[in-house]
């Protein structure tokens, strides 16, 4: 059974990942392939239920037990009470929300859990609790041991990975290299055929500068680092073109032309993604050795207790890491 459970973590108490949980967990029917048991806080999923009027069953479930059907299965790893304050995190609020990560992936590596989707955290929050990474991507590669890792955004239309992710973009340029470049595409490459069953991967490149630097004049960029890092990645047996116009890659990816973007900084990425899948996108973290997705938006706290916010994010996260584990395990014979 251990083998079909997914772990799903909270994320911040008081943002809107008490509610989606309970929403996905209504939403959720009969005969799923994976069963969802929640790392987070019993009291507050609770008081969540209770102020929506949710018609759910919260039970306690530690590892090893057998599961309750149709119930939200919690594994309890905080005591918050319930006087926290919607849509108001402190250090409190942060040492729980990184426990829960914590606690997630020892359950991965102890084979009590085949997988985790995460809730959305807040960066500053998760400091103050004395947890210092940028955000969940960074903090998971180092209890992972470190490693290449990087984020795509994946969605039913569109996937894109990037080359730098939580820097301020004037830091952009400088730490883009040949190197940097074909590590994405050679990671990109490998996930797509391990993570997503595509064995013969098409991979689009997006330049840095408009009209990809215009043989030089708005920047040289693609020619002194992007295109050295594609022939990178091409002797090492890795296909990949462009670097395409940033205002054109997106839309031949959309029509089906590629199966990911290489982008070479954050919002380059996530605009047109969330521009496509601001419901449904899922943040997906490559070259782990664990399964992990993650909805692709923030903590939301000025919605947070409204009972407004939208679980389809969070399904869909829940269904892909899924479709991720059966897919390793086809790769490693184990399936």
């Amino acid at each position: 059974m251990a083998g079909k459970i997914l772990g799903i973590t909270m994320g911040c108490p008081v943002g809107i990942g008490p509610e989606i949980i309970l929403r996905f967990h209504q939403g959720q029917g009969e005969g799923a392939s994976f069963t969802p048991v929640v790392l987070g806080d019993y009291g507050v999923l609770v008081r969540c239920r209770d102020e929506l009027g949710l018609a759910l069953e919260i039970v306690c479930w530690r590892p090893g037990e057998p599961l309750k059907p149709g119930a939200v299965n919690v594994l309890p790893l905080s005591d918050l009470g319930r006087h926290l304050h919607w849509g108001q995190p402190d250090a409190a609020t942060g040492r729980a929300m990184g426990g829960y990560i914590e606690t997630a992936v020892r359950l991965i590596d102890a084979g009590a859990l085949a997988g985790m989707v995460t809730c959305p955290i807040t960066k500053a929050a998760l400091n103050l609790g004395g947890y210092h990474y940028p955000g969940h991507t960074e903090m998971l590669a180092d209890l992972c041991g470190g490693g290449d890792f990087a984020m795509m955004l994946a969605g039913g239309r569109l996937r894109v990975t990037l080359v730098t992710i939580h820097v301020g973009i004037a830091m952009v340029p400088e730490l883009l290299s040949a190197a940097t470049v074909a590590r994405l595409i050679e990671i990109t490459g490998q996930s797509l055929r391990r993570d997503f069953g595509i064995e013969q991967p098409r991979l689009a490149v997006a330049a840095l500068n408009p009209h990809a630097g215009e043989g030089g004049m708005f920047g040289d960029e693609e020619r002194r680092l992007i295109e050295p890092g594609m022939a990178l990645a091409a002797a090492a047996g890795w296909q990949a073109e462009g670097p395409f116009p940033p205002d054109t890659v997106f839309h031949k990816a959309a029509a089906g032309r590629y199966d990911a973007v290489i982008c070479m900084y954050h919002d380059q990425g996530l605009i047109p993604f969330k521009l496509l899948h601001f419901e449904d996108g899922v943040n997906v973290t490559l070259g782990l050795p664990i399964v992990r997705t993650s909805v692709d938006h923030g903590t939301a706290y000025d919605i947070a207790g409204l009972g407004v916010a939208s679980p389809a994010s969070l399904a869909a996260a829940f269904r892909l890491a899924g479709e991720i584990v059966v897919n390793r395990q086809r790769v490693a014979g184990t399936g």
